[in-house]
């Protein structure tokens, strides 16, 4: 039996990355156990977090039209729904971008001693922003050379900078955000400073980062009872340039799980995974993405709250594994 009865699941977010987070929110909480949990759905964007869903257990789901959809009471965690008050025990976060993985959303559920699913709000605010989280790892890993500009920068003098410094391509990216909103493949110097200005769209810090040739590899891990544990390793091969927003989401690229790769190379991937989440401080489901080159395995990022739409990386994994979908989704929540 958990220890959890009501789990609000929190999708949305204030970022690009706002539908598909819808997407996954609705996923999961689909997935999850309706004989153990009595599920609520909160779209949260912009602060304002409303109930847009909810299923009790053993029935079906109730959804609230726009306009009518009660609003979740921030001071302790609640809502009002159909002549009672309920407070939610429990937070699984399905929030691509801000606030679901800065670390915000994180803060305030720790203040209110609201356990979740995801990393604290620590491991989440370095992990979210890829040169910091890079800095952090790169003495147990290999990491890319690379450049970070802010905006309000001299921009010709981190252009010049760059173009003496990096080999190109590189991949111009926000420093923090996520499914390659703002991402920009750079072949000469002289496309470098639309691509960044493009970046800064998404936030006003960025990375320049030298591309790397090899295999895109990924690995998630999570924890069961008390132990760090791997999920089988997806090769992902794009049929674009890079593995792109239309690649990710629109059928554009083969995701092979497992990973065709020799036995040494997934136990690689496996072990340096949860050595990381351990080093990071991560909890609960983490994805983390590499390029394995000829001269070793490069590390990229970590997803704290990685996609989980039905045609995501992580579920397919999970299916790999032999693992039930609700069940991983249940021994997430009991081991928070």
């Amino acid at each position: 039996m958990s220890r959890y009865n009501s789990i609000a699941v929190i999708y949305g977010s204030d970022s690009s990355e706002s539908e598909v987070s819808c997407r996954s929110g609705e996923f999961v909480a689909a997935a999850l156990d309706d004989r153990k949990y009595d599920v609520y759905e909160i779209y949260a964007r912009f602060g304002e977090w409303q109930l847009v869903a909810c299923r009790r257990k053993n029935a079906m789901r109730v959804t609230f039209p726009e306009g009518a959809r009660p609003e979740v009471d921030k001071t302790d965690f609640s809502v009002g729904i159909l002549g009672r008050r309920v407070k939610f025990d429990y937070a699984y976060i399905v929030q691509h971008g801000a606030p679901g993985e800065t670390g915000q959303l994180q803060g305030y559920l720790e203040m209110l001693g609201i356990p979740f699913s995801s990393c604290g709000s620590y491991a989440s605010m370095i992990a979210f922003n890829k040169y910091a989280c890079k800095s952090y790892v790169r003495d147990i890993v290999k990491c890319a050379p690379d450049l970070f500009v802010r905006e309000g920068d001299d921009l010709e003098q981190f252009c010049a900078k760059a173009a003496r410094t990096l080999k190109f391509p590189v991949f111009v990216k926000p420093t923090q955000g996520g499914s390659s909103f703002g991402v920009t493949r750079v072949e000469q110097p002289s496309e470098l400073a639309s691509a960044i200005q493009f970046a800064f769209s998404e936030g006003p810090m960025v990375l320049v980062e030298q591309g790397i040739v090899g295999r895109e590899l990924t690995c998630a891990a999570w924890t069961d009872d008390g132990k760090v544990r791997a999920l089988p390793p997806i090769e992902i091969v794009s049929d674009n340039e890079y593995f792109d927003y239309d690649a990710k989401y629109n059928g554009h690229s083969r995701e092979i799980c497992p990973a065709t790769i020799p036995d040494a190379l997934t136990q690689e991937l496996q072990r340096t995974t949860c050595e990381l989440y351990s080093f990071i401080g991560c909890k609960g489901l983490v994805r983390m993405d590499y390029i394995a080159a000829e001269d070793g395995l490069y590390f990229l990022e970590v997803n704290t709250i990685p996609g989980m739409t039905s045609a995501s990386l992580v579920p397919k994994m999970v299916r790999e594994a032999g693992l039930n979908f609700t069940d991983f989704l249940s021994s997430i929540i009991d081991n928070s």
